[in-house]
């Protein structure tokens, strides 16, 4: 499920997003229940859709959560719309926002896409949210900015940075994607990895006998072994240790490609700087 920021009232949103107005007062009515704001509010729907995902998402959901009605938060909120928006800038407020002082540039957006990955992890449907409609929120800005200052350090010009940001941000959700459903298949689905594979494998040998000479260039890749560790990055840690949980198979293969690829990614744009000078 594919969701489009930006579709409440432009005014109202922006205003809310930068806090530009003064908030609505609080009310405090008889009883033991707490006042409302719009930052209690946004926590609530992000608490929400962290553990049930975006398809749980409602002002009336929202409202129980805070033992209010939905007809409450609206002073606060005007709907839906809005509330997604401020939802998604909240939680972008977890971005990094530090430039390191090293001078090592591809340190420094390695780190910055392993922090990012992670976010994303956390919040799985934040990339439900679309990207062709940013959210203009402080909170994304400020992670924005961050990227263009550690990628000018490259030294690359802006029209290059301009593209670069559009490629490293896809990438890390993408990759992010690929962790967040393999997290979530076997739950979603009711089978278990090592079932789901089992079953069709011993399926597809049988039905497609001569699936190697229909697809040789597939075929001879896994034939060829474990992928080796890229050259010049760590090894990472595919099985756990005594104490620590095992990462199951899928997600260990997204989080290698993530940094195999992250790592052929500023390969590239070392290249770029080289042929600068």
């Amino acid at each position: 499920m594919v969701v489009f920021a930006g579709q409440g009232d432009p005014r109202r949103s922006l205003s809310l997003l930068w806090r530009a107005d003064a908030p609505p007062p609080t009310r405090g009515g008889p009883g033991p229940k707490p006042r409302l704001s719009v930052d209690a509010i946004v926590a609530a729907a992000v608490a929400l859709a962290d553990e049930e995902g975006m398809g749980a998402l409602s002002m009336r959901a929202v409202g129980d959560r805070l033992g209010r009605t939905a007809m409450a938060l609206y002073t606060y909120v005007p709907g839906k719309s809005e509330l997604l928006d401020l939802m998604h800038d909240a939680v972008h407020a977890e971005l990094p926002t530090h430039a390191p002082d090293s001078g090592d540039w591809r340190a420094a957006l390695t780190a910055w896409a392993g922090e990012v990955l992670e976010f994303y992890v956390r919040h799985p449907w934040v990339l439900q949210v679309s990207q062709a409609r940013p959210v203009l929120g402080p909170h994304e800005y400020a992670g924005l900015d961050t990227l263009v200052i550690l990628l000018r350090a490259t030294g690359l010009d802006a029209g290059v940075l301009r593209r670069l940001v559009g490629t490293l941000f896809p990438f890390v959700r993408g990759s992010a994607q690929a962790v967040a459903d393999a997290r979530l298949a076997a739950a979603a689905t009711g089978s278990s990895d090592e079932e789901w594979w089992a079953a069709r494998s011993a399926a597809l040998l049988e039905l497609v006998p001569d699936f190697a000479e229909r697809f040789p260039a597939v075929s001879g890749l896994e034939a060829e072994g474990p992928v080796e560790p890229y050259p010049g990055e760590g090894t990472g840690g595919a099985e756990g240790t005594e104490g620590t949980e095992v990462v199951p198979y899928p997600e260990r293969e997204a989080r290698e490609t993530f940094r195999v690829g992250l790592g052929v990614l500023l390969d590239g744009i070392e290249a770029a700087r080289a042929d600068r000078t």
